[in-house]
């Protein structure tokens, strides 16, 4: 079975995140996306997993169901579909290492609760892991792997947002330059790094390093409309088995959702508060300083990238799996009618193209412009054309600002 899932998000217990994030709105918004099997993010949370046990069932193949009791009746009935849960987490490790504070952040998945229960009590003795949904311990992110071997031997272990400058393995302000330097004689229990919003398939197929693991994408969401703005694409059962072989082997994984990179919030390097922008090569010639105040940049995900690379951009290893740029179907709706993605008017529009066309990654990627144009302004029709064919004009993120994007209606 095809479906898509989003295996990396958060609960309302985390920092500067909606308090909208239940379990209830997880299901409903799964269901407007398109997503099948979406995470519960901030399992190590006492009060979240305490919550979750109170609202979801066991399925019986390592996932999980929204009960009865609390689904809603008003999904349309275009959108509806089964929604599956993954119990997930994702854990802050900052810590010393060869000389350097490292900063890196790590995502969990479960095949049950009871795993999640042990690795809270395990961490529990580390550091607070009820103050944020994503702990935030002076935890060796390799000792960290070796508590989830031995507490969760089930569980996936994977590197979260893996290019991120402050809170990733390969970061430019606090990561490593190799796996093998933060893992050690653990790295085979890496199967997967996350791509993150700022780089993409592409970006990671330059380092021959990273050939063996499969690269997931998932949302991080920080509210429930955000979900599925990344995600990965599964041809398998519906089972928690089924996910882990797929990211632990290639087979049944089929690829990716993607932002176009450019978009996420620190492709480039830059200096936000003096609004620099700069390309890799811009930034060299600077001596990686503003050229404004002179204080030091932050080297984006690009830079990063071309440190490390040993290929040419433009190679494709053999089995690389395909992606999908996609830029939200609100934003195309904004774009188009030249208002901001959280009016009234832009809300009603995505909403009647909903209940005629289907989930959103649906009408995203399947949905013929034909049938499209027949139900919305024909601006939009073509937008959305122009976008599927890559057409998008982004000024790039930097230093923790998005990247601005901009679709050509012609």
């Amino acid at each position: 079975m095809r479906f898509f899932a989003d295996l990396h998000i958060h609960s309302r217990y985390s920092i500067a995140t909606s308090r909208d994030l239940t379990p209830e709105a997880l299901w409903r918004w799964a269901q407007l996306k398109g997503v099948t099997v979406v995470g519960t993010g901030d399992a190590t949370h006492p009060a979240w997993l305490k919550e979750l046990g109170r609202k979801l069932d066991f399925a019986g193949n390592g996932l999980f169901v929204l009960r009865e009791e609390l689904k809603d009746s008003t999904i349309p009935a275009s959108c509806a579909s089964d929604v599956f849960f993954l119990i997930s987490a994702e854990i802050s490790c900052i810590y010393s290492k060869n000389g350097k504070t490292r900063k890196v952040h790590c995502i969990v998945l479960f095949n049950d609760m009871e795993s999640a229960l042990r690795l809270q009590g395990r961490l529990s003795k580390i550091g607070s892991i009820s103050s944020d949904g994503r702990p935030i311990l002076g935890l060796d992110a390799k000792r960290l792997l070796k508590i989830v071997i031995d507490e969760c031997p089930d569980a996936l272990f994977i590197p979260a947002h893996a290019w991120t400058p402050h809170f990733s393995v390969f970061g430019s302000a606090s990561g490593f330059d190799s796996l093998e330097e933060c893992f050690e004689e653990l790295t085979p229990h890496i199967h997967a790094i996350e791509t993150g919003l700022s780089s993409n398939p592409a970006m990671n197929w330059r380092l021959s390093a990273l050939d063996r693991l499969t690269l997931v994408s998932n949302s991080d969401a920080h509210s429930p409309q955000k979900i599925g703005r990344e995600a990965n694409i599964f041809d398998t059962e519906l089972s928690y088995g089924a996910i882990a072989d797929a990211i632990r082997t290639k087979e049944g994984f089929e690829g990716t959702i993607e932002f176009f990179p450019e978009e996420g919030k620190y492709h480039y390097d830059g200096h936000r508060p003096c609004k620099v922008r700069m390309t890799p090569l811009e930034a060299a010639a600077s001596d990686y300083r503003c050229p404004v105040c002179g204080k030091k940049m932050t080297l984006g995900v690009l830079n990063r990238v071309e440190t490390l690379a040993d290929r040419q951009p433009g190679f494709m290893p053999a089995g690389g799996k395909p992606f999908h740029s996609l830029v939200s179907l609100k934003e195309i709706i904004a774009a188009t009618v030249g208002m901001g993605i959280q009016t009234k008017k832009v809300d009603r529009i995505y909403v009647d193209l909903l209940e005629r066309l289907g989930s959103e990654l649906t009408i995203l990627m399947e949905v013929p412009v034909g049938e499209i144009a027949g139900a919305a302004k024909p601006e939009i029709a073509r937008a959305l054309v122009n976008m599927r064919a890559g057409r998008v004009e982004i000024e790039p993120g930097y230093d923790g600002e998005y990247g601005k994007i901009r679709l050509s209606e012609n």
